[in-house]
């Protein structure tokens, strides 16, 4: 699926309409990174609060 979902990011920045655009591209290619690292703490917060109740 990554393979299939990379985009050419300077490519699209050639082809924008104007310069807002680069934030929403900006925006969007962080996106995937911020909602992994924000699953891998919730899970590690998880494990740790369940580990101290023991």
């Amino acid at each position: 699926m990554f393979l299939i979902s990379q985009v050419n990011i300077e490519e699209k920045m050639e082809h924008a309409p104007d310069s807002a655009y680069g934030i929403g591209v900006f925006i969007g290619s962080m996106l995937p990174f911020l909602i992994l690292a924000l699953l891998a703490y919730l899970i590690y917060y998880y494990n740790k609060k369940r580990n101290q109740n023991q």
